[in-house]
C-alpha cells in the first residue's frame, strides 16, 4: 500500500530544509505506516519553541538552547493508525525506519530521536527506545 501526505502535513513542513522534505516525499512512498507532521513538526519561532520547553515537551528552551526546528533542520512526524494519530513506540519505529531509508537512498545523513539516551529509558517489549521518537533532524 502507498501512502500520501495530506494538505496539513504538507503545508506543516513550510520553512523546512529541502532536503528533510525529500526525506519525507520519499519515506511515505516506502513506509509500512502511515504518518503525518502536526503543526509544531517542522519550522519554529524562538517563542514556540519557549513554550514547548515550558509545557516540558522539549528540552530545548528556545533562547539559550535552540532547537534544530529553529533552522528548519528538524521535522518531526506521527503514526497514523486505523484513522487516529498514533505515537506507540513500534508505530514510530516504523515510521522512522522509512525515513531512514530515504535519507540513506538520497545520501543525506539524519538522526533519528528515537536513538537517543536519556535518564529512566522507556524499555517496551524489551527494547529500550529514546526520548525523543517522532523526531529526525539533519546532521550536517
Amino acid at each position: 500500500m502507498t501512502f500520501k501526505l495530506g494538505k496539513s502535513s504538507l503545508a506543516h513542513r513550510k520553512g523546512v530544509d529541502p532536503r528533510l522534505v525529500s526525506i519525507s516525499d520519499r519515506a511515505i512512498k516506502i513506509t509500512l505506516v502511515d504518518f503525518g507532521h502536526g503543526p509544531m513538526a517542522g519550522l519554529r519561532t524562538a517563542e514556540i519553541q519557549n513554550q514547548l520547553y515550558k509545557d516540558g515537551l522539549s528540552k530545548c528552551d528556545g533562547y539559550t538552547n535552540k532547537s534544530r526546528h529553529q533552522t528548519g533542520k528538524a521535522l518531526d512526524f506521527y503514526a497514523y493508525v486505523n484513522g487516529r494519530a498514533s505515537w506507540d513506540p513500534e508505530h514510530l519505529s516504523m515510521v522512522a525506519n522509512a525515513f531512514l531509508q530515504a535519507a540513506a537512498e538520497l545520501g543525506y545523513n539524519v538522526q533519528w530521536g528515537g536513538l537517543w539516551a536519556r535518564k529512566g529509558k522507556t524499555k517496551i517489549n524489551g527494547i529500550i527506545y529514546g526520548w525523543d521518537m517522532p523526531h529526525m533532524e539533519l546532521v550536517d
